[in-house]
């Protein structure tokens, strides 16, 4: 047996030989720190049997592969720990995941001294070093050995599996769980761990299944490594949109309104209609786009037109039966349809395509309850959304517009950095679910794959993505826990003018299908509020601020120039308010502080003698007295060029 190492060089054997044996051959200390193998490139078990030539790869934990290993081993040792201290708590899944690794008990919910006790626990089992050791038993054994265990949930994933399968298990001392590996070979190899949270989760991802209890974990190889992840977490923590937000009185929620239904303060408010203005005016008077106002609900006849009704029906608001109830109504979940009758009211030309319709959509979609978080999924939200009814001769170029549309936005924000990209195509197992055939999925597929290679935008692909009506490029960013969502969205539809008979004439007068971009330009203004929030931790660009300035007069004594400076600002448009509290000064600069306020003027005599402020900023500290008109004239060019400080550029 012939096996050929990472390096090149090559090993031979007269017999079969396991991967941890072989990594002793190579050497003691390489056995020590190794965590699995890699066996022509597939990632397997140190205790799997090589039997013929092969390449071979040993993983340690320097491996993101390694770090798989500790983490899923960790997670069986957070079980053992929970069934030595919760008897009666039954085992589900624990896999590791990204950054760690959870598992879901049948069990009371546990408290945070709970999981200090699990943690110590855990640390009694890892100090004993229990050797790991695999075994299998024929399906029906394992059903019973499972039953005989008292562990419902495991019964039930092996009777899910095929008839005749050999399952396997793995023995830490004593702890059976069920699992397909790979493992370390003792519980000794877990260096450095920590128990994050707990939450309620439901069994299978089905809330119609038991409500079981999930116990977050991290693991890592070296000490070092744990502290600065946990440093990270703790970061995210301060970043987290939905304390923050709250924090800064930019939102709330409300349970007897209901989950995903955001109530936004003063604040929050007015932060969004800056961003909706600026969106609104540079479509418009920039981009090319003409606006559109429709009904935030229709008739079913309208979405069984345009596809929704059969495709989309699950995620919309129903208002009615339609076994009972001569009309049903729905609240819209897109805009797309209602948009198509205004293209439709008036007959067009080859000559007046693309014709861009936009529009401040406010839409609602009926998310599961155990997908809402904060901001970024919510069941009522708005968005920039826009359909470009084209010709298929300007479908390269107007997808290239959208994509630079999209990009000018997000270097505006200063997102320009957080965001991937994704080419998200149609399931070809599952065609169904989808208008059109193959050839007209791999036709429109190419067309947005092109531009993106054009573009130099390195992109992933993901299958099974793409909307029923035509693939996507889809604008990617992840939150601050490493969770992503689709942020814009660019979309190739070539099939649904055909249901809504939407033509042109051509330069024969006949009449032409046209093509339809989907787009959004910022997307929903809720999750990228959401997203502004985490990026810049609270410290927004000026010009995007609810409160630019905060005036603070020394004493009462100087209110009326406080006035004076304010209504100076004010008349340029600058959002500024004076702090009028009979406050010591420097109570005064430490609340301005905590809001995260770009500019605080302190005005007192000297400044009020000589028409001057004196200047404090969230990026330089004290800037020194400057004239009034000369701060408002420097504050009025930021705001009006969106000028992203320095100093905000750090936090991100």
């Amino acid at each position: 047996m012939k096996i050929t190492l990472k390096d090149g060089s090559c090993k031979e054997y007269a017999s079969a030989m396991s991967i941890i044996d072989i990594a002793k051959d190579i050497s003691e200390g390489l056995a020590r720190v190794a965590c699995a193998g890699e066996v022509d490139g597939k990632v397997e078990d140190l205790r799997t049997i090589l039997d013929k030539d092969c390449e071979l790869n040993i993983i340690t934990a320097n491996d993101p592969e390694g770090l798989h290993v500790i983490r899923h081993t960790a997670s069986h040792v957070l079980a053992e720990a929970v069934k030595n201290l919760f008897p009666n708590a039954k085992v589900t899944i624990g896999p590791a995941i990204e950054d760690g690794f959870y598992y879901d008990f049948d069990a009371e919910p546990f408290s945070r001294e709970d999981l200090d006790k699990i943690e110590a626990e855990m640390k009694k089992i890892i100090k004993e070093g229990k050797e790991i050791t695999r075994f299998t038993l024929p399906r029906e054994e394992a059903i019973k050995f499972m039953q005989e265990k008292g562990e419902p949930f495991k019964v039930e994933l092996i009777e899910d599996l095929p008839e005749g399968s050999e399952i396997s298990f793995y023995d830490q001392g004593g702890f059976v769980d069920l699992c397909a590996g790979p493992h370390l070979m003792s519980t000794k190899g877990i260096k450095a761990y920590k128990l994050i949270s707990s939450s309620m989760a439901y069994w299978r991802g089905d809330s119609n299944k038991a409500r079981l209890q999930r116990i977050y974990g991290t693991a890592f190889n070296k000490k070092e490594d744990l502290a600065a992840h946990l440093e990270k977490l703790e970061d995210a923590k301060r970043r987290d949109h939905n304390r923050l937000g709250r924090e800064m009185e930019l939102f709330t929620t409300v349970d007897v309104i209901g989950q995903g239904l955001p109530l936004f303060m003063p604040n929050g408010t007015k932060m969004i209609m800056k961003l909706q203005r600026w969106i609104e005016d540079l479509e418009d008077k920039e981009w090319g786009y003409v606006r559109t106002r429709t009904p935030l609900m229709a008739k079913s006849d309208l979405y069984k037109i345009s596809g929704h009704w059969d495709h989309y029906k699950e995620g919309m608001f129903v208002l009615g039966d339609e076994e009972v109830d001569k009309e049903v109504f729905a609240l819209r979940p897109m805009t797309c349809p209602f948009q198509y009758y205004v293209y439709k009211n008036s007959q067009k030309s080859y000559r007046d395509l693309p014709y861009r319709m936009s529009e401040t959509s406010t839409l609602f979609r009926n998310e599961d309850s155990g997908e809402m978080h904060g901001l970024t999924r919510v069941r009522q939200f708005t968005i920039t959304e826009a359909h470009n009814v084209i010709r298929p001769d300007q479908a390269e170029e107007e997808i290239r517009s959208c994509l630079h549309l999209t990009l000018h936005i997000l270097r505006t924000l200063g997102l320009q950095d957080d965001v991937t990209f994704r080419l998200s195509k149609w399931d070809p197992n599952n065609k169904a679910k989808y208008l059109g055939d193959e050839e007209y999925w791999e036709k429109t597929q190419d067309a947005l794959r092109q531009v993106l290679i054009e573009e130099n935008l390195p992109f992933t692909e993901a299958e099974g993505e793409a909307a029923f009506y035509g693939p996507k490029i889809d604008t990617q960013a992840k939150n601050v826990y490493g969770k992503e969502d689709t942020m814009c969205t660019v979309q190739l539809d070539c099939a649904i003018a055909e249901n809504f008979d939407m033509y042109y004439i051509d330069q024969n007068g006949e009449k032409i299908r046209p093509y339809i971009i989907h787009r959004t330009s910022l997307g929903c203004y809720e999750r990228t509020l959401a997203w502004l929030i985490e990026h810049y931790a609270g410290k927004f660009p000026t010009w995007m601020c609810p409160e630019q300035v905060r005036v603070l007069p020394i004493s009462d004594k100087y209110l009326d120039y406080a006035e004076t400076v304010r209504k100076a600002l004010a008349a340029e448009g600058v959002d500024v308010t004076v702090d009028t509290r009979s406050e010591k000064i420097g109570f005064k600069i430490r609340e301005a502080r905590m809001a995260k306020l770009p500019y605080m003027l302190i005005v007192g005599q000297n400044e009020e003698e000589a028409g001057l402020v004196s200047v404090r900023s969230r990026f330089a500290g004290d800037e020194g007295q400057k004239p009034l008109a000369e701060f408002v004239a420097q504050i009025v060019e930021e705001i009006k060029n969106k000028t992203i400080r320095e100093e905000e550029q750090q936090e991100q």
